[in-house]
């Protein structure tokens, strides 16, 4: 492929990962957030929010990402189509797009994922932190918010470089229910000039790059924020 004819094609893989960040950062928002309320409910000590939470992340994390989104996409996709009370609402546009489909399938991916790894970093928290400040008066919801949870995060913060850059490739299947990620971009360039390999390594080139900057972002909130190790 000549260069100047891989070059028009710039526009369709800049949107591309455009859409590849959006997809990764609110799914790893919206994952993150739901993989600590995971994690407090599988350290909890009502029996039945333990189990509950248990059973989520057993059944996210043993079946295959692609099944869910596929089961997600199409469907509710096609029994939300069904209701006239939803096409006919302002939350249809929404709906009808696989993008939202494949982001809320991998923030529950995330949730379960992450929740476990969220679940080991809050019993890793040294109990005499949490005594001082518990003694020092604090509420309950105020120590989860200043001390527990933040030592947690520290502690998680290279396991979460690598969660974050699995999402990141995760992303990819988006472009199987005809979101147009970056693989998806590439996908179309294929189909339109008949070249296989040029697209594809362009693909692994951006994702490569993107991988990068994500583990240079953690290696550098890992130097600003040290882990103390318990004494």
């Amino acid at each position: 492929m000549e260069l100047s004819d891989f070059l028009s094609y710039m526009p369709q893989l800049v949107t591309g990962v455009i859409v590849t960040l959006k997809l990764l950062v609110i799914s790893g928002v919206f994952g993150f957030a739901l993989a600590v309320a995971v994690a407090f409910a599988r350290i909890a000590h009502n029996p039945v929010l333990a189990r509950v939470s248990l059973g989520f992340t057993e059944l996210i994390r043993g079946t295959p990402l692609l099944v869910q989104i596929y089961v997600i996409y199409y469907g509710f996709g096609s029994l939300f189509a069904q209701w006239p009370s939803v096409r006919e609402s302002f939350v249809w546009p929404y709906l009808r797009d696989g993008f939202w489909y494949v982001a809320f399938a991998l923030a529950i991916s995330v949730g379960a994922y992450v929740g476990e790894v969220m679940r080991a970093g809050l019993r890793g928290v040294p109990k005499g932190e949490i005594e001082a400040a518990r003694a020092m008066g604090m509420r309950p919801s105020m120590v989860v918010r200043r001390v527990w949870l933040p030592r947690a995060i520290q502690i998680l913060l290279p396991t979460l470089a690598g969660e974050t850059v699995m999402l990141l490739k995760s992303t990819a299947l988006a472009s199987t229910v005809a979101v147009m990620d970056v693989l998806g971009a590439a996908n179309y360039i294929r189909a339109q000039t008949l070249r296989t390999y040029e697209p594809l390594l362009a693909v692994a080139l951006i994702y490569a790059v993107l991988a990068f900057f994500i583990e240079r972002g953690f290696a550098y909130l890992e130097r600003r924020v040290p882990v103390r190790s318990a004494r």
